[in-house]
């Protein structure tokens, strides 16, 4: 007699991948960095300054995998609208960059002082941030710390207690850089912005 065949049958689920709907910071550093990304203009520029700083959370520890992107006037106060941000020709200012966070939490990019967009305005740099955990962007302003005259006119930051303004104003060192740290939450918690509808 033949022996009898057995077959077992094996079921098994599909693994599925988390997509960008699902989660937040894995997909960064695969779709999101590209060459001289934080470099709105070169280091050689003549009026080219350093904004950089560290990003914490709110019990005070660096987030070493978030993403910025600025974007600001030129030196004029004119509004860009060149093209070229994604591929860096070394001498187009596009106004906008994009830095990615090291393992220390700080970011840095190279690029010009905003000038005022209209006499008498404070000059600022628009942020947008993006980070694990954060399910949508989140908005906020840095403004360059000399003329506090225009600093003590701005509607955004008279609309501030007066101890929160000071979360959106750089510090200007002495080689010329602006340092400006984001605190997302607790102690210095940044101001961040809300725009209905976008």
């Amino acid at each position: 007699m033949a022996p009898t065949q057995q077959t077992q049958q094996v079921t098994t689920t599909p693994k599925l991948a988390a997509t960008p709907g699902q989660t937040v910071g894995p997909f960064f550093g695969y779709a999101l960095p590209f060459e001289k990304d934080s470099e709105l203009v070169s280091q050689a520029h003549p009026g080219a300054v350093r904004l950089y700083g560290n990003v914490y959370d709110g019990a005070g520890q660096e987030i070493p995998d978030c993403i910025l992107e600025i974007w600001q006037a030129d030196e004029s106060g004119n509004i860009v609208q060149e093209t070229g941000s994604l591929r860096r020709d070394g001498y187009t200012f596009t106004g906008w960059g994009r830095a990615a966070s090291d393992f220390a939490g700080r970011y840095t990019f190279t690029t010009v002082n905003p000038g005022a967009t209209e006499p008498g305005k404070a000059p600022f740099i628009a942020v947008v941030f993006f980070a694990r955990g954060v399910m949508n962007k989140l908005h906020t302003r840095v403004y360059l710390p000399e003329d506090t005259e225009a600093l003590s006119k701005d509607p955004l930051l008279n609309s501030l207690p007066e101890d929160r303004r000071s979360t959106l104003i750089a510090a200007r060192e002495a080689d010329g850089s602006l340092r400006w740290d984001i605190h997302l939450q607790g102690d210095g918690e940044t101001v961040f912005l809300s725009y209905p509808g976008a």
